[in-house]
């Protein structure tokens, strides 16, 4: 059986269900598993004895949040991540999942002069995790992120993505050009429709998601091995 890939309809549909009663989940135990993936896909491509600085870019949003978690997560590894906000998050939990950062002492780069700090963390980091935008992007890309895209795309730096790449539409893919082009991808849930393009190393993170609403909405998702909270995809996935 094929993994099936998601609409921006059917991803909706499905975080719905996960957090309804049906579903039972709270959305920082969600937030909380994501983020542990991204951190577990970065930490099993990039050795940190390599590839130790990581720049953490967060949205407002819902991805921001899984961000913020896996920065956390990072540090915990023995990674140094820094955490870069070109927007931040106004939602309690964003501020949370913050005050839990601060508590790990992890640098956040100051609210001024964005662009120049974001210049100084790309020449003093080794990866970049991006977690901007979300599968409910859609352009074109308004200020202040309309500056910093371009500055990460123009970096040397390898970067792993956060569900789809900043930038992409979540069905038609990088369809104006001027969405990330990560290394590596890892797809929450499921993959969605606009990645199917995408040729990097694609990672695989919904270990939440129950049986009964993985037969329902018949997702054919792969096995994850041993207690992994992600899987690689194969090539022949990616067709």
């Amino acid at each position: 059986m094929v993994l099936r890939y998601l609409t921006a309809k059917l991803a909706q549909q499905i975080d719905e269900e996960l957090m309804s009663s049906a579903g039972a989940f709270s959305i920082d135990q969600l937030m909380e598993l994501a983020g542990l993936a991204c951190a577990q896909t970065l930490a099993k491509v990039y050795d940190k004895e390599k590839y130790p600085k990581v720049l953490v870019c967060c949205g407002p949003g819902n991805q921001g949040g899984d961000g913020l978690v896996a920065a956390r997560h990072l540090g915990m590894f023995g990674y140094r991540p820094t955490i870069y906000m070109p927007k931040p998050g106004s939602k309690d939990i964003y501020q949370r999942l913050k005050t839990q950062c601060d508590n790990m002492k992890i640098q956040t780069l100051p609210p001024s002069n964005e662009t120049t700090d974001l210049a100084d963390a790309l020449a003093s980091n080794d990866v970049i995790l991006d977690a901007i935008f979300g599968f409910s992007f859609k352009g074109p890309i308004r200020a202040p992120f309309d500056n910093v895209l371009p500055m990460l795309t123009k970096s040397s730096l390898p970067i792993v993505s956060v569900d789809i790449p900043s930038g992409w539409d979540v069905e038609k893919g990088n369809i104006d050009g001027v969405g990330l082009q990560p290394d590596v991808l890892v797809s929450l849930t499921a993959p969605k429709e606009g990645v199917r393009a995408f040729t990097g190393r694609h990672f695989l993170g919904g270990r939440f998601i129950p049986k009964a609403m993985e037969e329902k909405f018949e997702l054919n998702l792969p096995q994850y091995p041993g207690v992994d909270q992600i899987v690689e995809l194969p090539q022949t996935q990616k067709l």
